[in-house]
């Protein structure tokens, strides 16, 4: 899916739709498939001149990596990294014409610390850091930036569930890893939904709209106040 936002939408976004909602003559939904070129073709016509991509496109996934099926290992990184490429590079000419633009490209508080059970999605996640940190430097000659934002976790959105196959952490695992394996998620999944930090969607919307319109040459920006956490104890 792609968010379309008009260009005479006035003001804050954030703001605004607190405020006023968001109705169909301030945003535009287009249908967009980021693992197929003919889809990112047809949405980036349908939109016209665009200001600043946001990659959120993202696949979840909680296990570990020796039960995890290559099959299901290249479908993260379809989406997750190879989606996020694609949609960035079809963007690009019209930004260096224009010498303009900003991509931000949303990754994960999983890049900051340590974390079992993310093997595969870490590894996604953190392609996408490392494509970004020397994109930005290729794009700055032309006034193109690009930057990062990493959520935290959040529990109010669906994301986790999908992540874990809808799972109840509660019980057996036996879905979700190899029985060997059992215990140490148990743990590992303990801690993590005792964790007293959380990230709210507003943080992260927030960030992403602070790092569209920063020209500091911040490169990343944590989103919501266990990811900040994370990011000052490295």
């Amino acid at each position: 899916m792609m968010l379309d936002i008009l260009p005479e939408t006035p003001g804050p976004l954030i703001s605004d739709v607190r405020q006023n909602g968001a109705g169909p003559d301030r945003l535009r939904i287009l249908q967009l498939d980021v693992t197929d070129s003919d889809s990112i073709a047809a949405a980036f016509a349908a939109a016209g001149p665009i200001d600043a991509l946001v990659n959120n496109a993202g696949i979840g996934l909680i296990g570990v990596y020796e039960g995890t099926p290559m099959s299901r290992v290249r479908e993260i990184f379809e989406t997750n990294t190879f989606g996020v490429m694609a949609t960035t590079q079809a963007v690009l000419t019209q930004f260096r014409e224009r010498g303009s633009g900003v991509v931000i490209n949303v990754t994960s508080s999983v890049v900051l610390g340590h974390m079992p059970l993310s093997a595969v999605y870490k590894a996604s996640k953190m392609a996408i850091e490392g494509f970004t940190s020397s994109l930005a430097l290729e794009l700055a000659e032309f006034g193109v930036r690009a930057k990062t934002v990493e959520p935290g976790t959040c529990l109010t959105t669906s994301f986790a569930a999908r992540a874990t196959d809808n799972t109840d952490l509660s019980g057996p695992l036996d879905k979700l890893v190899p029985p060997f394996y059992e215990p140490f998620a148990k743990r590992a999944l303990g801690r993590f939904v005792e964790q007293d930090l959380f990230t709210r969607e507003s943080d992260v919307a927030e960030t992403v709209w602070r790092a569209v319109h920063d020209t500091t040459g911040q490169l990343r920006f944590p989103a919501g106040p266990d990811a900040v956490q994370l990011d000052q104890a490295k």
